[in-house]
């Protein structure tokens, strides 16, 4: 009875103390966020709306779609060889040439046309504005006296109303289907209409409408479930993107994802494109074998050397790899992949009768649909090829022995390429025979034996009553899945750990001026995506400085040199504040503000900051309260506040002290309004992933952002005794216990030391022995 007792009173304990460290884990999430997030959206001038139809009777489906008709258009992207790429729907919403699509309709980078019943087509001039989160495109032609189709309130279509969408089904120009709406739903952050209609390849970017021709959604997916299922985007994402466009001149428009011009020379056609540290390639290429070669521009060593790139094909049956020794048209080596066999082949020239197979096999270091390292080394007098470190080739093969080194793909190949690299030697790819060994021995308790699989069966039939077998299999089966996901964190702790050593040593020691506020920012990006490659997109903004530099004039003034980089990223490539879906956790990667031109205060003042940098500007961050901005010191206008997320609009001091007045309780404290060092600007940065990932209640993500804070500031206090209770919470109690302790010694002003105390006893109830 006694033990009874005591077992109760130790789970109520338990249960209080589990309830106190949620409690503290949300007051200190809430105190250290205060002042913290990057919320402040502007109040903007609206365009002017399509005319919103007068309520009537409603019409039939022939009724609608002759009305509309003449508003929706056929939306199509042409590929390198300037033929027809793809084919989408779209729909008139201005009278003075705006077309509604969606983002993937358009594609990137490539010639955009729009074409209506009657057969007139438009070349698109400019890409109004765009949201890839929301899938939404609003393109501009040169077109005047069009029919816009009249745009719905939001959520004003009821469940189960009829609707029809007009558009262009596997090419089937001008179609309607008709339909109901089944539901709203919200997908991915994102508020969807679900359609009980079929859906098929081109109706993406047409109009919903109701039973008075109002457009109440824009089709955006099938569903993978279902044939007579899909799903458009609520008109209130279009809506929220006209109040607040970001126009890309077409000429801007195509140079989205386009690889630097002075690092690659793509030839033969293919669409190359980079995005997220990758090489990405499809399409036919016009050399032999559909060939398409993507040569590298820079500087090579003296022989010996060595070329490696991680390659992974969609289809095995592709081929895509290295070439080397090529002189930069139809003549040279290539290393790849083919139809599940590595081959090294000899190009002498445009057709097949100069195109040599000199050696070709399997190989067991191949994995299939997974990532490959593939690597040559050259040498005078020989060529060698890896895969994944072994050795697959040794050809002594020498028509060539200088060219270019590069890329290739074959056919209709989707591949995508990454860890390019150029050097006398390359590390190894896999890990060495010591450190796998010691590995495993690290996880011995987690080794999977798998004898032949029959003989396995012919045991346990033979031992064991089959039904108990069979779940204790599936008992054993469900161990081992969570040793792997064990196994999983381990690999994420190791990348996390070296991030944030890496973080750290961009602070060291370093002088305010020597800081690299870019590649810090990258790194912040890099603890959640493990292949953000910082040199690619280093290489990237040099790019986009370049072009800044190439529109100035020789010894241009300061002023004339902020104007130019206004003009490039607001007016020309079209960068702008985040509008429909603010809180995604892209819009706080920089890496992805850089792909999508699109980001939170920060993460645009960031890339503001650096590249103005790179052009001998002085900017400097300014953190308001709920607003980043930045100051300009180097121009005839001495520290000029400027909104970065407001398209790079000046700031009066009047006007930032309304922006602390109102997010600061009524209270103007003027250090808002001084300069934030650079490791401040990225604590911030991390201190937004940690709100966001609270809010969705991220516990393993908050205490990564925690631990990366403290890496590069061990004087917060705060954030500490908040680590101590997500490490509570994630069962790494011995470290919550350090993290106590630290406190406690410390015993900083403004801690309730009992409660740490209570904290770090209970603690000792819950530590398993070692």
């Amino acid at each position: 009875m006694v033990k009874c007792q005591t077992s109760v009173e130790r789970t109520v304990r338990r249960q209080a103390i589990t309830l106190l460290s949620a409690l503290f884990l949300l007051f200190f999430v809430q105190i250290i966020s205060a002042a913290e997030k990057d919320a402040e959206q502007p109040v903007v001038a609206k365009r002017p709306q399509p005319v919103q139809t007068d309520s009537r009777r409603p019409l039939t489906a022939e009724e609608l779609a002759a009305n509309a008709k003449e508003s929706v258009v056929s939306v199509t992207f042409a590929g390198r060889d300037g033929q027809q790429a793809g084919l989408g729907t779209g729909f008139v919403i201005g009278a003075d040439g705006l077309v509604a699509t969606n983002l993937h309709v358009i594609g990137e980078a490539r010639p955009i046309s729009v074409q209506f019943l009657n057969g007139k087509k438009y070349d698109v001039k400019e890409v109004y504005a765009t949201d890839r989160q929301m899938d939404l495109a609003v393109l501009k032609i040169d077109a005047q006296a069009l029919k816009p189709l009249p745009l719905a309130k939001p959520d004003s279509l009821k469940q189960g109303a009829e609707v029809i969408v007009l558009g262009n089904p596997q090419g089937l120009r001008y179609s309607v289907v008709k339909g109901v709406n089944s539901g709203s739903r919200e997908i991915d952050g994102k508020p969807m209409i679900q359609l009980a209609i079929p859906i098929e390849p081109g109706n993406s970017g047409g109009p919903v409408l109701d039973s008075q021709g109002r457009v109440q959604g824009i089709v955006t997916l099938k569903s993978a479930v279902t044939r007579n299922l899909g799903y458009a985007v609520n008109i209130s994402a279009l809506k929220t993107l006209l109040e607040k466009p970001n126009p890309v001149p077409i000429n801007r428009w195509l140079t989205i994802g386009t690889l630097d011009e002075r690092i690659w020379k793509p030839l033969f056609g293919s669409r190359w494109r980079q995005r997220a540290g990758r090489i990405m390639v499809d399409g036919f290429g016009a050399g032999l074998g559909s060939r398409s070669l993507c040569v590298s521009q820079e500087a090579l060593p003296e022989l010996p050397y060595e070329i490696a790139v991680e390659v992974k094909l969609d289809e095995e049956s592709g081929a895509a790899g290295l070439i080397f020794y090529s002189d930069e048209n139809t003549k040279h080596y290539g290393f790849y992949p083919s139809n599940k066999n590595l081959r090294i082949s000899r190009f002498d020239g445009p057709d097949v009768y100069l195109w040599r197979v000199l050696e070709e096999k399997k190989s067991n270091a191949y994995r299939e649909g997974e990532w490959n390292q593939l690597k040559v080394r050259l040498e005078a007098d020989r060529i060698l090829c890896f895969v994944n470190d072994e050795q697959v080739f040794e050809i002594k093969d020498q028509r060539y022995t200088e060219g270019k080194v590069g890329l290739a793909k074959f056919r209709n190949t989707v591949a995508s390429f990454k860890g390019f690299q150029v050097a006398p030697e390359i590390a190894p790819y896999r890990p060495s025979k010591e450190t796998a060994q010691k590995i495993i021995d690290l996880t011995a308790d987690l080794r999977v034996d798998r004898p032949p699989l029959e003989a396995l069966i012919e045991q346990v039939v033979k031992d064991t009553n089959q039904n108990r077998a069979q779940q204790a299999l599936q008992e054993r089966a469900r161990l081992l899945k969570k040793q792997a996901e064990r196994l999983q964190e381990l690999a994420q702790s190791i990348h996390e750990r070296a991030t944030r050593e890496e973080l750290k040593q961009q602070f060291a020691g370093k002088k305010e001026a020597d800081i690299d506020l870019l590649s810090a920012a990258l790194l912040v990006a890099r603890l959640d995506n493990s292949e953000v490659q910082l040199k690619a997109y280093l290489s990237q903004v040099a790019g986009m400085v370049n072009e800044v530099q190439k529109s100035l004039p020789p010894k241009a003034a300061p002023q004339v040199k902020l104007e130019g980089l206004n003009q490039y990223l607001f007016r020309e490539t079209g960068f702008h504040g985040s509008r429909t879906n603010y809180y995604s956790r892209s819009n706080s990667y920089i890496n992805e503000t850089i792909e999508d031109r699109e980001g939170l205060p920060i993460t645009l003042a960031v890339l503001y900051m650096e590249m103005g940098r790179r052009l001998g500007l002085d900017i400097e961050g300014v953190g308001l309260p709920g607003h980043f901005v930045v100051r300009v010191n180097s121009t005839d206008e001495k520290g000029q506040l400027i909104d970065v997320f407001e398209g790079g609009k000046t700031l009066s001091d009047e006007a930032a002290r309304v922006i602390i007045l109102s997010a600061n309780g009524g209270r103007v404290d003027e250090e808002f309004l001084k300069a934030q060092p650079k490791k401040e600007i990225i604590k911030r940065m991390l201190r937004n992933l940690l709100n966001l990932a609270r809010d969705s209640e991220d516990v393993k993500s908050m205490l990564r952002y925690v631990e990366t804070m403290i890496a590069i500031d061990e004087e917060l206090l705060q954030e500490r005794w908040l680590r101590a209770v997500l490490r509570y919470q994630t069962g790494r109690i011995t470290e919550a216990m350090v993290d106590a302790d630290y406190l406690l010694e410390k015993s900083p002003e403004g801690f309730d030391l009992r409660r740490i105390q209570e904290f770090r006893t209970y603690l000792e109830t819950v530590k398993q022995p070692d």
